[in-house]
């Protein structure tokens, strides 16, 4: 069914993300040749197609214990299948591209919830993941075969489920001569250490803990919903960082926990934020919002002290996703890492926003060449595996 694809030179491929910060879905249009090391690829098109406030509102509602029932879970996974499939058609569209000659798509979906700890139930141990957008749809409105449910697999095998795009960083940015960090500030914020001329099972990948999605969270509680984010860091700029409520948040226990390991934002919860600044008596939203930024560096360098820089030395940090467009994040995290020189991803070809929907997209190119497309080394997973279920386009008589 897929030789037709595999003997091409050259492959058009969607790659399709929503993280964590709910925001809207990264779409993009690759032209991608060969695969493993061999891959090449470009950039054709790139868009963010945003969600409006009522649509963000019925994800967030879902994911939220109480909030949504079951019948209400089904609808907005078909919903937003629906919504995944509008925006392949609008890249293509906006590249001027049929979307008869696409290829493949590689869908990531929207986690609603990822819970990597083992629990037993009735005798059975159980770990678990959502991502919602349903890809049947994607396949049957696009014509497109589609991959999907990536994370699922690594957690079947033992691992964490994440951080997948460990597996991309790998291909795009290891380096013969210089030790390098990838850090990619979305919602909840990741790194994979790739030290100089690693092999795959000599990197390390994990979450570190809240990027963007507690300062999302209260810039949207302090404007009554009118803005989702801290544009360039306007608000936070206002304010000062509160050492109390530093302390506390760096009590979280997650972030002294040893990798592997990964989270989702139930992890870093607003009420939890909301309880912490009760405790420690800041009132100031403005003061929480600087705190907030500050949190988010002090755990990136908290990680990178704990578990990199005693093995290995790095030179670079290489930053990437909407983390990137607020200054003051920016700037806390080159005070708390100032012995790295720090760069964004768009400065090595890959643009800061479009990294995860690139990654996807590469994801599912390996998945079709029937490749490993993840590192045990940097989920835990016990062995490799090829993760993604397949959704086979319209079927065309040959």
């Amino acid at each position: 069914m897929f030789q037709k694809i595999l003997q091409k030179k050259n492959k058009r491929i969607i790659g399709l993300m929503s993280g964590t910060s709910m925001d809207g879905i990264d779409t993009v249009l690759l032209n991608v040749s060969g695969s493993a090391s061999s891959t090449r690829f470009e950039i054709v098109q790139f868009d963010m197609l945003q969600y409006t406030p009522q649509v963000r509102s019925w994800l967030l509602d879902a994911g939220r214990p109480g909030k949504t029932d079951a019948a209400g879970l089904c609808r907005v996974n078909a919903f937003l299948g629906e919504m995944f499939a509008r925006a392949a058609q609008h890249i293509c569209r906006k590249a001027k591209f049929p979307i008869e000659e696409v290829d493949l798509i590689g869908s990531h979906g929207q986690t609603l919830i990822h819970l990597p700890e083992m629990v037993r139930m009735a005798g059975i141990d159980v770990r678990s993941t959502l991502q919602i957008g349903d890809p049947a749809i994607i396949a049957e409105r696009t014509g497109v075969t589609t991959v999907a449910n990536f994370r699922n697999r690594d957690l079947a095998a033992g691992g964490q489920g994440a951080p997948l795009m460990a597996f991309v960083d790998f291909l795009v940015f290891r380096s013969r001569a210089r030790g390098r960090i990838i850090l990619n500030l979305g919602g909840i914020a990741n790194l994979t250490a790739l030290p100089p001329n690693c092999a795959p099972e000599s990197v390390l990948a994990f979450d570190t803990g809240p990027g963007n999605c507690l300062i999302d969270q209260l810039v949207a509680s302090m404007t009554g919903n009118k803005e989702q984010f801290d544009f360039r860091g306007r608000y936070a700029s206002r304010g000062t960082c509160q050492q109390s409520l530093l302390d506390h948040l760096l009590d979280h226990p997650f972030l002294s926990k040893p990798p592997p390991k990964s989270c989702d934002r139930t992890s870093f919860s607003i009420s939890w934020v909301e309880e912490a600044v009760r405790s420690t008596g800041v009132e100031n939203g403005f003061d929480t919002l600087a705190t907030l930024c500050r949190f988010t560096a002090c755990s990136v360098r908290r990680a990178c002290e704990q578990f990199l820089f005693p093995a290995q030395s790095y030179e670079e940090l290489i930053v990437s996703g909407g983390g990137t467009k607020n200054e003051i994040l920016m700037k806390e995290l080159a005070e708390q890492l100032s012995k790295l020189d720090i760069k964004v991803s768009d400065e090595y070809g890959l643009p800061a926003d479009a990294k995860e929907a690139v990654g996807f997209a590469l994801l599912a190119n390996e998945a079709l060449h029937g490749h490993s497309n993840h590192l045990p080394a940097a989920t835990g997973a016990r062995h490799s595996a090829i993760l993604g279920m397949f959704l086979p386009g319209r079927l065309v008589p040959e």
